[in-house]
């Protein structure tokens, strides 16, 4: 259930090179796979670095910005950003759980991750509920009722004090304007919200220096079409 896949360059990184495969699948789980598919990250084969992001929470629920603290640490491969995405979201509540660990559960393999359902059984086993649930995106082109209740969704999970885990692919372009390319796919882990959700703060393990921005719940959705997201 995977899309065989290649490393593209990421724009705001002129790193890292790597190919990553992984065979084709369900339109949903098309191409999830599990490389820094595309930030030219330095495969970050030592995973060195590790940053502690800005908490920004409300302390009750019903507010227009949310945002969750972070252990962040970026992934030590080309095909680790499941794991790695599933990590720092788990980071969010509290649990230290190992990249290792989480690729296991997952059936992470150098082809990758294959779907957004395997990110929802990891991070339900780590929590021990069955709070996680899967949305498919399966079509190239997202409606205008997927975007509002992606909306709806980032919004509940991240009230609950939880973050989602997104799978993409193709290109996007932040509230920065930053372009960020990923032709073959990618998992990125969403932890905060501001303008009642109309814009989602990303964590992206593929490059450090690269690690966190914003990007509109549109784009976002857009940017998700044939894949899908854990909430």
């Amino acid at each position: 259930m995977t899309t065989f896949t290649r490393i593209l360059t990421h724009t705001t990184s002129p790193l890292l090179r790597k190919a990553a495969l992984t065979t084709a699948g369900l339109a949903f789980t098309t191409g999830a796979i599990a490389g820094p598919l595309t930030l030219t990250t330095e495969a970050h084969a030592t995973p060195t670095h590790t940053a502690t992001q800005t908490d920004r929470n409300n302390n009750d629920r019903g507010h227009t910005n949310k945002e969750l603290k972070l252990d962040y640490q970026p992934q030590p491969n080309f095909y680790y950003c499941g794991p790695a995405a599933t990590r720092n979201a788990l980071s969010a509540d509290g649990h230290g759980i190992s990249m290792d660990d989480l690729a296991t559960e997952m059936g992470t393999t150098e082809n990758g991750t294959n779907s957004a359902e395997d990110t929802t059984r990891a991070l339900n086993k780590a929590l021990g509920t069955d709070k996680y649930h899967t949305t498919a995106l399966p079509n190239p082109t997202i409606t205008p009722e997927q975007t509002t209740q992606l909306q709806h969704d980032i919004k509940t999970t991240i009230d609950d004090n939880r973050a989602l885990v997104a799978n993409i692919a193709g290109t996007t372009t932040d509230t920065n304007n930053t372009t960020h390319t990923y032709q073959g796919g990618h998992y990125i882990a969403i932890h905060g919200y501001r303008d009642n959700a109309q814009q989602i703060k990303i964590a992206d393990s593929a490059n450090p220096n690269v690690a966190s921005y914003w990007i509109t719940t549109t784009n976002l959705a857009n940017w998700m079409a044939t894949r899908g997201y854990s909430h």
